[in-house]
């Protein structure tokens, strides 16, 4: 059989594809002419041997050889990118691009004046910064750092225990003053409540800790942290954040301190090649320093 001679490009259309739905799609993604993403399309099928995607009223559906695919296509991208980073960099000064990794809260809520710092003191280092509740690989170098609420277990990794940032429950003054305020956790029962979709990390531990939290019924659901911390800022009910942001915004009351005590564990991590590469020595340090920082900021407050 034949085989199409294949590069990059070949892929990262394919991937974009995958994405899109569509080659119309994948030619605005990427800005090319569909008549280039088609030839690209043709290659690919005709290397593999069959159709990678099947026509439909929906688009474009990937076949099962197409969704095997996906994965290497995923880690092609993934390395092109980290090349593209590397590339980017001096071998002896702290300049290039560096891509953070975090969760929505912390990327949106905690590290932009800790970024701002960082590139005033480096105005030659670039940041991506990528917001997402998912944990992105570094082993296949999706990032080069990135802010786990998990503690990581591969052993290529390096991590840095950040601590436990408080987690509390609070409530805008004005949702207070319709509902009043609860007094103990069984109180909740009978407020609005802003809560989450599905368990994660500091949720489980909550429901560990305090069984309570089992039968409350949210009317809020939502399972971004951004989401949640502004319905309560907008006084749509009773919710937990970090403490510390709690605190920046003195509308926001704390509310039963002494009855809850809840962590979200947080570590910094990078993969161990990159840790004498100075672009992601110097940012991975002002991570470091500025979460430190940022966990030392949370108030002892009374409920």
């Amino acid at each position: 059989m034949i085989k199409a001679s294949l590069d990059w490009d070949h892929y990262r259309t394919f991937l974009a594809i995958l994405q899109e739905g569509s080659q119309s799609g994948a030619a605005r993604a990427l800005g090319l002419t569909q008549p280039t993403v088609g030839r690209h399309l043709d290659a690919l099928e005709l290397a593999a041997g069959k159709p990678l995607f099947l026509r439909s009223y929906q688009g474009l559906l990937p076949t099962e050889t197409a969704l095997s695919m996906r994965a290497y296509a995923e880690t092609m991208a993934a390395s092109a990118a980290a090349l593209a980073r590397a590339a980017s960099g001096d071998g002896d000064s702290p300049e290039g691009t560096v891509r953070i990794s975090a969760s929505e809260v912390i990327g949106l809520e905690v590290l932009p004046p800790i970024l701002t710092r960082l590139q005033q003191a480096y105005p030659r280092l670039a940041i991506e910064l990528s917001l997402s509740d998912a944990v992105e690989d570094l082993l296949k170098q999706q990032a080069d750092i990135a802010v786990r609420m998990v503690e990581p277990t591969q052993e290529a990794l390096v991590n840095r225990r950040i601590g436990g940032i408080p987690i509390g429950l609070y409530a805008h003054r004005s949702y207070l003053e319709r509902h009043g305020t609860p007094e103990t956790l069984e109180d909740l029962a009978s407020h609005r409540l802003i809560g989450f979709d599905h368990q994660l990390a500091y949720v489980r531990e909550a429901l560990k800790k305090y069984p309570a939290f089992a039968a409350l019924d949210f009317q809020f659901r939502t399972d971004s942290n951004v989401a949640q911390l502004a319905m309560i800022r907008a006084g749509g009910g009773i919710g937990m954040c970090q403490k510390a942001l709690g605190a920046r915004d003195p509308e926001l009351v704390p509310l039963l301190s002494d009855q809850l005590d809840v962590k979200l564990m947080t570590f910094l991590v990078m993969h161990e090649n990159l840790r004498m590469v100075p672009r992601c020595r110097v940012a991975f340090d002002a991570l470091a320093e500025g979460l430190l920082s940022h966990l030392a900021a949370t108030p002892q407050q009374p409920g």
